[in-house]
């Protein structure tokens, strides 16, 4: 049996470079992190540091998670991510992303997320793919929609962001 590689989109293009997250990245994620509106998307706090950055970084199981991120010319300007399940949930994978708040509109977000999945799908042969998204993300839940993943429910209060409680979907991606 003659089995071919599946072609996908190349993980650069343009001006833009996705690669494995770094230890050396710290600074770069910290400071996207600290943008208000990957901030906004995300449960994070304000004013990440670069040590809690690098502390995360080195804590990454490389066996059962990625962590990538977009770089153009030297500056992080995405990241995104997942984390295996273990057990009897191993098919399955909790995904997470982000964009420096001037790069949205671009397919930059498109080009992190298929590479993701197909990592997930050609690589890791997940079954599921998971992520959580606010309610008022349309970019994003429209990102999504565009790769495979459905709403599957509303968690109510899901977070405390910005002075209020906020809704947010549970999506996921079954691999066709």
């Amino acid at each position: 049996m003659d089995i071919q590689p599946t072609t996908h989109p190349p993980s650069s293009a343009d001006d833009i470079v996705i690669r494995a997250a770094r230890l050396t990245d710290c600074e770069g994620i910290a400071a996207l992190g600290n943008m208000p509106g990957y901030r906004w998307g995300t449960l994070r706090l304000p004013h990440q540091t670069p040590e809690a950055t690098r502390k995360w970084l080195e804590g990454i199981n490389p066996a059962s998670n990625v962590s990538l991120v977009v770089e153009r010319d030297g500056q992080i300007i995405g990241s995104g991510g997942f984390e295996r399940h273990q057990g009897r949930r191993s098919h399955v994978a909790y995904l997470g992303m982000g964009l420096h708040d001037d790069f949205h509109g671009r397919g930059i977000g498109s080009r992190l997320l298929r590479e993701l999945i197909m990592i997930a799908d050609d690589w890791l042969n997940l079954r599921r793919i998971e992520l959580t998204v606010y309610v008022d993300n349309v970019a994003a839940i429209a990102l999504y929609k565009r790769n495979g993943f459905e709403i599957e429910g509303t968690h109510r209060d899901f977070a405390f962001r910005g002075g209020a409680f906020a809704d947010a979907y549970a999506m996921a991606r079954i691999k066709p």
